[in-house]
């Protein structure tokens, strides 16, 4: 799932997704004062927008071009409060220790075994800064199809919990109901969340 099919996507339709913040993000984060957001695979921008609306300065990174310039769009009502950035994890960590929240929600994030692009992710953290990841119960989902990708090829939240390190503190580790309907299509009926604060 490169840059290329992503972008497809998004060009397939008028709009792939509701537009909505997800919940897992507004749950978790309504309790944090405001501070740098690093919203990562943003897509058509609604966390990265709901986020701004509530006094965040947010960069938000995708790898679709046709996903940044419909949120972009979405947002002239916070102009300056969100950098829409066309960037890849795999190749351009963010900077590090520049973000008060480090923001992944549902980012298929593919296996290394260097965790090259997920210790880039983890780096931006600041200390005393806090990362959320949220994703798709693996049992909620069929079998993979020939030709799909695999779930299990990309890294979940308890998967990153376990690479944690003495910097952090983990606060939530657990799989709990979505709090939305599930997409079109789909049986999302749970989430896997995992919150931890990064100590120094």
């Amino acid at each position: 799932m490169d840059a290329g099919f992503w972008d497809e996507m998004y060009r397939s339709r008028d709009q792939l997704f509701s537009g909505a913040p997800n919940g897992v993000l507004v749950a978790e984060v309504t309790d944090l004062p405001p501070g740098r957001a690093l919203d990562v695979g943003c897509g058509e921008g609604g966390d990265a927008l709901w986020l701004a609306r509530h006094g965040w300065q947010v960069t938000a990174i995708d790898v679709a071009p046709t996903a940044l310039r419909r949120a972009a769009a979405n947002g002239t009502d916070v102009t300056g409060r969100v950098t829409w950035t066309l960037a890849d994890l795999a190749s351009t960590p963010p900077p590090a220790g520049a973000f008060d929240l480090v923001s992944a929600q549902y980012f298929p994030l593919p296996h290394q075994p260097d965790h090259t692009a997920l210790r880039g992710l983890l780096a931006a953290v600041a200390p005393g800064g806090t990362l959320l990841v949220g994703g798709h119960d693996l049992a909620d989902l069929p079998p993979p199809q020939e030709n799909q990708p695999d779930p299990g090829d990309y890294y979940q939240p308890a998967e990153i919990a376990d690479l944690l390190d003495h910097d952090w503190t983990i606060l939530i580790n657990e799989t709990r109901p979505r709090t939305a309907p599930a997409p079109a299509g789909t049986h999302h009926t749970h989430d896997t969340v995992l919150r931890a604060r990064r100590l120094r």
